[in-house]
């Protein structure tokens, strides 16, 4: 598998405008889609689906305004249903001029769907953000960051510029979506768990209630010594919030402290997604090409513990 940042090790990754690092500030507006997918029972529980409309409500205004105070664009990754069920909020964004994204219909988990599924679900959403939003959104972010190895291409034929969902580098790069040399490419922007609000924040009575909720202090901690290292490095930091979660008071202080510092530091370019892939379409950066591992899934357990085979030999008496 080729690596599409080989020709950048050893050197700082070429952030425009002489910017040292990058930092993106992305929030998945997933609301009451957030737990439908998985959970639908929960449509009938007004607690949660309370809880999750909190984002749209009043989490995401309060972010908004926090943003408008630094002057600092972002990017808002927009299920459909959400889109639908708050079209206010989605003009809120695009009116104080933020980049909207695409984020599923009701944040379905791909993996679990038919290529047919996958490809109708992707159409029907970026149908509705247009309506709203007068421009079909230009990248896409997968539901629970899960992919199957046809998304890159599925996305590529709908014509999205970029997606932001996969984890193996520090920096953004160019993905490739099939094997071929004429395969057309993407500009991959990497996420992580540990850069997401849900992994400290998220708990709902039997929906996500093995969590301990964790105070906005630690996040603000882990979240400055991310900072520091990619400062250091060169590299893209990319963080996602959401706002039923990073939206609430003490939460969205904390954000602010730490973007208060972001934007008064020299160097740091603060981006939004779609900025960062119209710097990296420009670079002369070879594709990345993901493919499976070379093993059949349902042959794992032999390779792993030939014993458990039928066919292996019985150990001697």
């Amino acid at each position: 598998m080729s690596n599409g940042t080989d020709d950048m090790r050893g050197e700082r990754f070429p952030w425009p405008h002489g910017a040292t690092a990058a930092v993106l500030l992305t929030f998945d507006v997933d609301a009451e889609s957030g737990v439908l997918w998985e959970f639908p029972d929960t449509a009938r529980r007004l607690g949660i689906m309370s809880h999750q409309a909190y984002g749209p409500r009043a989490g995401l205004p309060r972010l908004l305004r926090i943003l408008a105070r630094h002057g600092a664009r972002a990017t808002f990754f927009v299920p459909g249903f959400t889109a639908e069920a708050h079209p206010e909020a989605v003009r809120g964004i695009v009116d104080a001029g933020h980049e909207i994204g695409h984020h599923g219909y009701v944040h379905e988990i791909v993996t679990e769907l038919t290529p047919a599924d996958e490809e109708a679900v992707l159409e029907r959403g970026a149908e509705i953000l247009e309506r709203l939003t007068g421009a079909r959104p230009r990248g896409w972010r997968a539901p629970m960051w899960e992919l199957n190895y046809r998304t890159p291409a599925l996305l590529a034929a709908h014509g999205f510029a970029y997606d932001s969902s996969l984890m193996d580098s520090d920096v953004p790069y160019r993905l490739a979506t099939g094997s071929g040399p004429d395969a057309p490419t993407l500009v991959e922007i990497p996420p992580h768990w540990s850069l997401d609000d849900g992994e400290q924040y998220a708990w709902l009575p039997g929906i996500w209630d093995t969590a301990v909720i964790e105070g906005p202090d630690k996040l603000l901690r882990m979240w400055e010594m991310d900072f520091e290292a990619t400062l250091a490095e060169g590299g893209c930091l990319v963080l996602t919030m959401h706002p039923f979660l990073s939206g609430r008071p003490a939460r969205a202080a904390a954000f602010e402290r730490l973007l208060e510092r972001i934007v008064g530091t020299s160097g740091v370019w603060v981006a939004t997604a779609a900025d960062v892939a119209d710097h990296v379409e420009a670079l002369a950066l070879e594709p990345v090409v993901h493919e499976p591992p070379p093993i059949d899934p349902s042959d794992l357990a032999r390779r792993i513990s030939p014993a458990r085979s039928t066919d292996a030999p019985k150990e001697e008496q």
